[in-house]
C-alpha cells in the first residue's frame, strides 16, 4: 500500500467498457469506495426533476463547465477523494485531462484504462438499460455518440494509463486481471 495508506484508483474507459463492473469487483472483493462523475450530474438532475438521459447527463455537463470553469468537476471529485477516508478509493469514470491532473497530485493515485470493441459496447448499452434511452439506441446512435467531446478525450487521456486492461473476454477473464492488478498495487 501507498505511504498514506491510501490506494485511489481512476477508471477510465469508454462507454460500456467495463469501469462500472470493475469498480463493483473492486468494492467487493477489495474493499473501498467509488466515486462517479455521473453522480454529480445525476444528482442535480433528480433535484429538477429532468429525466436522466445520457443526452441530459452531457448537456448538463457542458452547461456547469462553461458556467462554472472546465475543470469543475474535476476539482469535486479530487475534494471527495482527498476527503474520503476507506484505505481504497475508486474514481470511475476519468474523461477529461483535467480530472487526471487533480488527482494525480494525490498520492496513491493509479490510472487504469479499461478497452472494448464497439460492438460489445453496444451490445452492453442495450443490455444494461442504465439510463432510460439505453434500450431504444440504435448501433447507429450509439456510434454517433462516440464522438461526443468527452468519449474523444479518453483515448488521450489513456496513453498516460500505468494499467490498459482488455474487456473483450468473459467476466472470470476480467476479474483474474483485476484480482491481479490489486495484488501489482497493493504491494507498491
Amino acid at each position: 500500500m501507498t505511504t498514506n495508506n491510501k490506494l485511489i484508483l481512476g477508471i477510465t474507459g469508454n462507454m460500456a467498457s467495463g469501469k462500472t463492473t470493475i469498480t463493483d469487483y473492486i468494492k467487493e472483493h477489495h474493499g473501498g469506495v467509488s466515486f462517479r462523475f455521473s453522480t454529480m450530474l445525476r444528482d442535480v438532475l433528480t433535484r429538477i426533476h429532468v429525466e436522466e438521459t445520457r443526452d441530459n447527463l452531457q448537456q448538463l455537463s457542458t452547461f456547469l463547465r462553461s458556467t462554472f470553469g472546465e475543470d469543475l468537476m474535476s476539482k469535486v471529485i479530487a475534494e471527495d477523494v482527498k476527503r474520503a477516508t476507506d484505505n481504497i478509493i475508486i474514481v470511475e469514470g476519468i474523461r477529461r485531462p483535467s480530472d487526471v491532473a487533480y488527482l494525480k497530485e494525490i498520492p496513491g493515485f493509479h490510472l487504469i484504462a479499461i478497452t472494448a470493441n464497439l460492438k460489445t459496447r453496444y451490445n452492453r448499452i442495450i443490455q444494461r438499460s442504465e439510463n432510460p434511452d439505453d434500450q431504444t439506441k440504435t448501433f447507429e446512435m450509439f456510434e454517433k455518440e462516440q464522438s461526443q467531446e468527452a468519449e474523444g478525450k479518453i483515448e488521450e487521456i489513456s496513453r498516460d494509463a500505468e494499467v490498459i486492461i482488455d474487456n473483450n473476454g468473459n467476466l472470470d477473464m476480467l476479474y483474474t486481471k483485476i484480482d491481479d492488478i490489486m495484488t501489482t498495487l497493493t504491494h507498491v
